[in-house]
């Protein structure tokens, strides 16, 4: 897929998100691993939402909306997720549409890093 990647970085997506996606690359900040979580949804990777996200906070499986077309992505703020530091966390606006209505979701985004590897833990709604 050569498009731009949903994320809104103007990467094309197979070298932002896609590569994550992919496995060939972990995400290696919180603020880069929520930008690939949002791809995601956008491109309808549930598999990669559920590998990302903490085994402590997991659900068995998860169903998306493919009726949910995802339009835009905002970073309000974030904290710590850096390359050196194993929390962070990312609030941003994620737009939607779903039957004809525009709609956004707002939330800060709790990240861990285990391992190595970063992975989603919760959410706080805006």
């Amino acid at each position: 897929m050569s498009t731009s990647c949903p994320c809104g970085l103007g990467e094309p997506y197979d070298l932002c998100c896609g590569r994550f996606h992919d496995g060939s690359q972990s995400a290696p900040t919180a603020e880069l691993l929520m930008r690939s979580r949002y791809c995601a949804f956008a491109v309808g990777d549930s598999a990669y939402l559920l590998r990302t996200w903490h085994p402590s906070t997991r659900p068995s499986r998860l169903r998306l909306d493919g009726r949910q077309k995802w339009t835009g992505l905002e970073i309000i703020g974030r904290t710590g997720g850096g390359l050196l530091q194993n929390e962070g966390t990312v609030e941003f606006r994620a737009h939607y549409r779903l039957r004809g209505q525009s709609e956004a979701q707002h939330e800060n985004s709790r990240f861990l890093r285990e391992a190595g590897s970063w992975f989603y833990l919760d959410a706080q709604a805006g």
